[in-house]
């Protein structure tokens, strides 16, 4: 492929028909305001994806949308990561949504998604900023919980990772983050199976499992307590029909 040639003839063909991008300005003060949390200045900045500026990726409507969707994702994804959204959140974030662009099967479809996950991203980093600055040890075993969720925990695991004893990490944990160990853990796991339950077919009893909560009975009691509804509830509600 002649790469200059095809090049040449697009720009010759973006000028005929008066064809143009998004500005970089505002592409880049869209992001921005989403890493900083700044859903104000998203919303004056939104552009739905079916406005004359977009450029061009297929000729079929429906598979053009997806492939600017899936870019603005993944440029999201990047602008969160150096605002301080946790890299493996992230990307895991970005994985769900791209899959869930990819089951998109009409353009309507697609305009909701888009307008979901950019409120989804402004949201998680108007929170992250709101969040206190942790010491380095409280990270690392933040960083810990949440790469090793799905299995069974323990104090002494978490203490040898963030290089404290036992005791004193227990007492600095709840002094930093006004939570035990053990709540903070429990937290992330309803919030993980929040995520499941909204975007995977697995069951509660699956969900239970995996994520080590003792049984079944007690995964429903610790979910309806922290999120007001029942794993069969939330999924009702919550749960993208696609």
């Amino acid at each position: 492929m002649n790469i200059d040639k095809k090049l040449s003839h697009v720009e010759f063909l973006n000028r005929e028909y008066h064809i143009q991008h998004m500005s970089y300005e505002r592409e880049t003060a869209f992001f921005q305001s989403i890493r900083m949390g700044d859903a104000e200045r998203m919303h004056a900045l939104y552009h739905p994806l079916d406005s004359e500026e977009l450029g061009k990726l297929s000729d079929d409507p429906l598979r053009n949308l997806k492939y600017h969707l899936i870019i603005t994702v993944a440029l999201i994804t990047r602008s969160c990561i150096e605002g301080g959204m946790e890299m493996e959140a992230a990307y895991n974030l970005s994985d769900i949504y791209i899959q869930s662009i990819d089951k998109c099967t009409s353009i309507s479809e697609v305009h909701m998604l888009h307008r979901e996950l950019v409120e989804d991203y402004v949201q998680r980093m108007q929170i992250l900023h709101k969040q206190t600055l942790y010491p380095k040890p409280i990270i690392i075993c933040m960083d810990y919980i949440y790469d090793y969720l799905h299995t069974k925990l323990s104090l002494s695991q978490l203490a040898k990772a963030a290089g404290l004893s036992p005791s004193y990490l227990s007492r600095l944990f709840h002094k930093e983050t006004g939570m035990t160990i053990s709540e903070y853990i429990t937290r992330k796991r309803v919030e993980a199976a929040e995520n499941m339950l909204k975007f995977s077919d697995h069951s509660c009893i699956e969900i239970s499992n995996y994520l080590c909560f003792s049984s079944e009975s007690h995964f429903i009691q610790v979910f309806k307590k922290q999120t007001g509804y029942t794993p069969r509830e939330y999924r009702k509600h919550f749960f993208r029909k696609r």
